[in-house]
């Protein structure tokens, strides 16, 4: 049942997040919409903020474990994106808040998750040398978190997958001559 619980104080707080901002939700508000006691609550969570980097360190673990390859930056994208798109008001609310930080880890994390993965899977073959490698990972998750935070600021208005599709039609085969570059450099 403890697990029922916990994730019925998961959903409340959701729930209310997608209605309200972070700082108008009490724990009275997640207890009364679960229907449980103050007392279960606690017994789960220390208090509101702990919850909070649980539900947000969960989801980008869930993120990972959902994408063990990732074949696109845009599958990437999309996935660091996934929770602000099921849940728009939400991702503002918590964006837009005291614990932006705790969402801004996250999108970092999914953002680093994302691109390694990728570039990993895509560019195994290529004999890249390690720093080049890290530098060029570095660059892509700088562009993937740029990308979402000046969406969030923008209060999530613009399509932000169609523009990143866009730019990546753009800059087809930049990689590839970024990793052509790197290599050739590496043995000359």
């Amino acid at each position: 049942m403890s697990g029922f619980t916990r994730q019925a104080i998961r959903n409340s707080f959701i729930k209310l997040i997608n209605e309200k901002p972070i700082a108008q939700i009490t724990v009275k508000d997640i207890v009364e919409d679960c229907g449980i006691n103050r007392n279960s609550f606690y017994y789960h969570y220390q208090d509101l903020p702990s919850m909070i980097e649980e539900i947000v360190l969960d989801e980008a673990n869930e993120i990972i474990r959902q994408h063990p390859t990732v074949d696109s930056l845009e599958e990437g994208l999309d996935a660091a994106i996934s929770f602000a798109l099921e849940n728009k008001r939400a991702a503002l609310h918590l964006y837009h808040s005291s614990s932006r930080d705790i969402y801004e880890q996250y999108l970092w994390r999914v953002c680093d998750y994302v691109v390694t993965t990728y570039f990993n899977t895509a560019f195994a073959e290529y004999p890249v040398g390690r720093r080049d490698k890290e530098i060029i990972i570095r660059y892509y998750k700088w562009v993937c978190f740029g990308a979402i935070v000046d969406w969030l600021n923008g209060r999530m208005n613009e399509d932000i997958q169609a523009i990143f599709r866009r730019m990546n039609q753009l800059k087809k085969g930049m990689l590839e001559e970024i990793i052509r570059r790197s290599i050739s450099e590496e043995e000359s």
